[in-house]
C-alpha cells in the first residue's frame, strides 16, 4: 500500500507534470471506484490544474477549485502515460485500469494519468468534491505523522491502550502510516509491534516520536523527484524488514520473523525488538495443532 512517503511523493509529481495543464476527458474503467455522483466526474473537464496534495494516504489533485481524490488502498497506484491510447476503456473489463485522466497541457502535449488497481479486491477509491474534508476517510483523520508534535504523539499513545503496532497503523490517530513504514519504524526504534502505547508513552514517547520523524523523512527525501513508476522500487529498497521474512537482520543478522493474521502480515527482528523472544503467530499456531 501507498503509505505518507509515496503519496508524498505522487504529490509532487503531479504537481511537476499536470499543474498548468487543462483537464481533457476522464475515463472511468471501474464504475465501482467512484464513490461520489455530484459533481460528476465530467465536471473536471476543461478546467485547470492548479495544485495537488496529500491527507494521510490520500492523494489530490485540485482543478479549479473542484478536487480529484483518491485512495490506492492495497494494490492502487498512479501512472503517468505521455501518449495513452484516445480509445476509451471498456468500462467492466478485466484490465486494472480504474479510471484515465487525460490532459492538454500548455506545450501542446497531450499526456494522461492511470489510476490502477492490481488484485482481486478492489478497494480504490475515488472522489470528486468541493472540500477534501467531505471525503469521510479524510474527515476522520488524525494528525499528520509528519506533522505531529512531540506532545500531541505522546498524548495519544497515552490515550489509548493496545498494542502500539496497531495504533500507529489507525488513520484515526495518526494519519499517514500503514503497515510497511510502522515495521521500520520500530525496528529503527528497538521495540516491539506488541509493546503496550501506554507505557510507551511514559517511558520511550520522545525517542519513539524522533525515530518516526526520521524515517519518515528519509523515506520522503529518497522518494521526492522520483519518477512515479520507480517510487515502489524505491520503497523496497530502503527496507531493513518489512518483507523480509526468513532473511538476516541488517542490524544484528538474526533472522528477520513474520507474525500473521488474515489479511496481512508484520515482519520483526527478535534480536533487535523483542529480546530474542519468538512473538505469537496464530497462522502457524493452527498449522501446528
Amino acid at each position: 500500500m501507498p503509505e505518507l512517503p509515496e503519496v508524498a511523493a505522487l504529490a509532487q509529481f503531479l504537481r511537476e507534470h499536470a499543474v498548468g495543464a487543462v483537464v481533457g476527458r476522464v475515463d472511468v474503467a471501474a464504475l465501482s471506484a467512484v464513490k461520489t455522483f455530484d459533481p460528476p466526474v465530467t465536471a473536471l473537464s476543461g478546467r485547470d490544474v492548479t495544485g495537488a496534495g496529500r491527507w494521510g494516504k490520500f492523494l489530490g489533485m485540485d482543478c479549479g477549485g473542484l478536487w480529484l481524490i483518491t485512495h490506492l488502498s492495497r494494490g492502487g497506484w498512479l501512472r503517468w502515460i505521455d501518449e495513452p491510447s484516445q480509445t476509451p476503456p471498456k468500462p467492466g473489463g478485466k484490465s486494472p485500469l480504474a479510471l484515465r485522466v487525460h490532459f492538454f497541457t500548455p506545450e501542446g502535449a497531450t499526456p494522461a494519468f492511470d489510476l490502477t488497481e492490481a488484485g482481486t479486491k478492489k478497494r480504490l477509491a475515488v472522489y470528486i468534491v468541493d472540500d477534501p474534508k467531505l471525503v469521510p476517510g479524510i474527515a476522520r483523520l488524525g494528525p499528520d505523522a509528519l506533522e505531529v508534535t512531540e506532545a500531541e504523539f505522546i498524548a495519544i499513545l497515552g490515550g489509548t491502550s493496545q498494542r502500539i503496532k496497531t495504533a500507529i497503523v489507525d488513520q484515526t490517530l495518526l494519519a499517514g502510516i500503514g503497515n510497511a513504514y510502522s515495521d521500520e519504524i520500530l525496528h529503527t526504534a528497538k521495540i516491539s509491534p506488541f509493546a503496550n502505547t501506554k507505557t510507551l508513552a511514559a517511558n520511550k514517547g520522545p525517542e519513539l516520536y524522533a525515530v518516526m520523524r526520521s524515517v519518515l523523512a528519509d523515506a520522503v527525501q529518497r522518494s521526492s523527484g522520483q519518477d512515479a513508476a520507480r517510487l515502489k522500487g524505491e520503497k523496497r529498497s530502503g527496507m531493513q524488514v518489512h518483507a523480509r521474512t526468513g532473511l538476516p537482520c541488517p542490524v544484528c543478522g538474526d533472522t528477520v520473523r513474520e507474525v500473521s493474521y488474515a489479511e496481512r502480515s508484520f515482519q520483526y527482528c527478535p534480536t533487535c525488538q523483542t529480546g530474542g523472544k519468538i512473538l505469537a503467530d496464530r497462522r502457524m499456531s493452527r498449522l501446528l495443532k
